[in-house]
């Protein structure tokens, strides 16, 4: 999910592009497997009232106490096989993943921490992952903003458009295109501004849930 959400996030491919990285003193940097706890949290409470939030838990209390430790287990694995931009602050989260050529495969032991921690739920987050998975490209290298969260009271103050800018200007830089889903009209609204199309048709969770919006850029100038 982007806004914020993704499904499962895969592990790269040795082929892969570069990754870039952050570089300006006052503006994104690339957190460590310190951050761990404080970015899913960030990621958390971002996520907490999305259309998609509440098809996968209904009950928000239920859902403030699982999130934490579900975003975990991504933040985690993209801090070990991929890229994640925050804030000095810590205050918002980029999770970006090189993607090859073939399927990724899911972060360690997905199955069973997805089991531990989601409970009774676990049908639903399955189902979440399948969908999500079924629409994601292959047979080209390319990146997956996995999640891109900001906590709710820095909202609105350009701190998203600016990881995310920081970003694409690296895979601009490249040459590589990059994937998303969004997870709203509001937010696939924003991507397109950013240099995103509409990549097949909607994702919809389930027979009664929302739709998230699948988005591919290419690199500017390709």
């Amino acid at each position: 999910m982007t806004d914020p959400g993704g499904a499962g996030p895969g592990q790269p491919e040795a082929s892969q592009p570069d990754q870039p990285e952050a570089s300006q003193p006052d503006g994104p940097v690339t957190a460590g497997p310190g951050d761990l706890d404080a970015l899913s949290q960030v990621v958390a409470a971002a996520f907490h009232d999305l259309e998609a939030s509440r098809w996968l838990i209904a009950d928000p209390g239920v859902r403030r106490r699982i999130f934490p430790g579900y975003f975990a287990i991504f933040v985690g694995h993209v801090l070990a096989a991929g890229i994640v931009h925050t804030t000095p602050d810590r205050a918002a989260a980029a999770l970006w993943l090189p993607a090859g050529n073939e399927a990724a495969a899911p972060p360690a032991d997905y199955d069973t921490r997805l089991a531990a921690i989601t409970g009774p739920f676990l049908s639903r987050f399955q189902a979440f992952d399948e969908a999500l998975d079924r629409q994601h490209p292959g047979g080209v290298a390319h990146h997956h903003l996995a999640m891109m969260a900001v906590r709710p009271d820095r909202q609105g103050q350009g701190t998203g458009t600016a990881l995310l800018g920081a970003y694409l200007r690296g895979l601009d830089q490249a040459g590589t295109p990059s994937y998303l889903e969004a997870a709203s009209l509001r937010t696939r609204a924003i991507y397109l501004r950013h240099g995103y199309a509409d990549h097949g048709p909607p994702i919809r969770l389930g027979d009664d849930g929302p739709s998230m919006y699948p988005m591919w850029r290419e690199p500017a100038g390709a």
